[in-house]
């Protein structure tokens, strides 16, 4: 397995102990982390961005130019799952999952299913990301 940037949206202050947030759109931040041949290399912080005009695809945005190639999420509307495939991040549903952590080795055991459309908040409707 080559190297892969995994975003977990996550409440204050972050980290593997960190609870996943319930919805990607609306978290204090993600924690960002850096698999290498199967296992965690490393571990960072990287702050949300606000919701503007259209805001539920900046979130989408700001982690693609983060290098983020798989997101791990709770929640989310069909508008930004949408926006993941295009620009090319995989979404992994982690709800039932108790911390970001929890997540992490879930999808590095291959214990996690891919986000579909039956999964999203809304049905697509309004705009919330």
């Amino acid at each position: 397995m080559s190297s892969t940037r995994i975003a977990l949206p996550s409440a204050h202050p972050g980290g593997l102990e960190a609870g996943l947030g319930a919805h990607f759109g609306h978290c204090d931040l993600y924690t960002v982390v850096d698999v290498e041949g199967g296992r965690v290399a490393s571990i960072s912080t990287l702050p949300n961005v606000p919701h503007q005009q259209g805001g539920c695809l900046a979130p989408v945005n700001h982690l693609a130019q983060n290098g983020v190639k798989v997101l791990i999420a709770g929640g989310m509307g069909l508008r930004p799952l949408m926006g993941f495939n295009q620009v090319g991040i995989e979404v992994y549903y982690g709800a039932d999952r108790p911390s970001v952590g929890a997540a992490v080795d879930a999808f590095l055991q291959g214990g996690l299913q891919r986000f579909t459309r039956d999964q999203t908040c809304g049905g697509g409707k309004g705009g919330h990301a």
